[in-house]
Parts: C-alpha cells; sequence; structure tokens
C-alpha cells in the first residue's frame, strides 16, 4: 500500500515538473532568447541564431517528453487494469500521450531538421506551418497536463 502512495506522488511530480518545464519554456525562455537584442545592447543573436539555440532546448526537451509519454501510458494502463477508471483521466491522458509523442517525434524533429537547411528553409511557409502547430500541440499538452494532474489529485483524495 505504501509503494503504491510513492508511485503515486511521483506520477503528481513528473505532470506537475512537465506542466512548469513547459511554462518555463514559452514563456521565459524563448522571450529572453528572441529578444536578446532588447536585453543586452553587445549581444545580438538574430532571430536564426536564436532559433537555432531555440530549436536544440526543445530537441533536448523532447527527451523528458518521451518519459512522459511513456509514464503516463504505463501509469494509466495499470489504474485502469486496477478498476481506477475514469473518463477525465483516460481522455486527458490520452491527449498528453499523443501531444508529447507528435511533439517528440514530429514537430521537435521537422524543426531541427529544416533549421539545419538554412535560414531560406525557416523562412518558408512549410516552417511556419510546422511552427504554429508544434506551438498548438504545446498549448494543448499544456492543458491536457493540467488537467490530469489536477484529475488525478481529486481522485487520489476521494479513495
Amino acid at each position: 500500500m505504501r509503494t503504491k502512495i510513492y508511485i503515486d506522488f511521483t506520477y503528481l511530480i513528473l505532470l506537475a515538473a512537465s506542466f512548469g518545464g513547459i511554462i518555463v519554456l514559452g514563456a521565459f525562455v524563448a522571450p529572453v532568447i528572441f529578444h536578446t537584442d532588447r536585453l543586452f545592447s553587445d549581444v545580438v543573436l538574430g532571430y536564426y541564431n536564436s532559433g537555432m539555440i531555440m530549436g536544440e532546448i526543445f530537441h533536448r526537451f523532447s527527451y523528458w517528453v518521451y518519459v512522459l509519454a511513456f509514464s503516463v501510458m504505463v501509469y494509466e494502463a495499470v489504474m485502469y487494469k486496477m478498476g481506477h477508471r475514469d473518463t477525465i483521466a483516460i481522455i486527458s491522458a490520452f491527449v498528453v500521450s499523443f501531444t508529447s509523442l507528435m511533439y517528440s517525434g514530429v514537430y521537435a524533429p521537422k524543426i531541427l531538421a529544416m533549421q539545419e537547411l538554412g535560414v531560406e528553409a525557416t523562412l518558408s511557409d512549410t516552417f511556419k506551418n510546422v511552427h504554429v502547430a508544434s506551438e498548438i500541440d504545446f498549448k494543448i499538452l499544456a492543458v491536457a497536463l493540467i488537467v490530469l494532474f489536477v484529475r488525478r489529485l481529486m481522485l487520489l483524495r476521494l479513495s
């Protein structure tokens, strides 16, 4: 019984840390990286170089997101098998897993591959569309994470 409490607590920490990571990257890191000219008079990276830095940061974060997707799938499958079924938790877990895999397996690699082709590729409509889609995916992931976190916390409180 005590082991389950530690597993549940670890799962909630993973969800919260992932949400925190998304907020930090989107609200703090990206604005600083892309606006170095406003913050530092002697450091001007340029938009392309800033994008290269952000691409590497998001690439590294994608490893964490893979762990998140795998953990959510395993935990929620075990809960389902144990009879702890909840529609909201299942739907939000599916959305977390799907958007995580889309971000880590599709959007991040495509953006990095296009960046490697040079500045011209990053100015294309294809790049812009993939980038916008990745931003939408990241926002959906954040909402699904917070819904899953709150729902699992509520369900633990009730049990």
